[in-house]
């Protein structure tokens, strides 16, 4: 059965705010878009107010359709990245570190594998605006 997870997208003028996954974890060490599993029955929404206020103490005030999707190799999470816009500032909560990155910033970043999928497509879809 497949586990759905929310990768919340925010971005702040050409900015997305990336975390470093705590070295316990699945991808430890690895950067990612902050979020996490959806509880059953949950919705996008209420995953991202959840898991956004656990790992980072911010406020979600609203979210989009999901922008991109891809299975996580080696596990059932499908990722579903969420453009995400929050209240307040982010302070690593669980998370090593976080930083705010542009899209060409991130390819240099040691992503974990679904995030550096998105941020391939997320260069892509910005190239194909410029």
């Amino acid at each position: 059965m497949l586990t759905h997870v929310l990768a919340a997208v925010v971005q702040k003028e050409n900015r997305y705010l990336v975390c470093r996954r705590p070295a316990h974890k699945r991808h430890g060490g690895l950067w990612e878009f902050p979020g996490g599993k959806l509880e059953p029955g949950e919705t996008h929404l209420a995953a991202a107010r959840r898991e956004l206020a656990e790992e980072l103490g911010v406020k979600v005030d609203s979210i989009g359709d999901v922008a991109f999707s891809v299975s996580d190799p080696g596990s059932n999470f499908v990722i579903d990245f969420v453009p995400t816009v929050i209240v307040g500032d982010p302070s690593c909560i669980e998370h090593s570190a976080l930083q705010w990155a542009t899209s060409e910033e991130l390819q240099a970043l040691d992503l974990a594998p679904a995030d550096r999928s998105f941020a391939t497509f997320l260069q892509a879809a910005e190239a194909v605006k410029a």
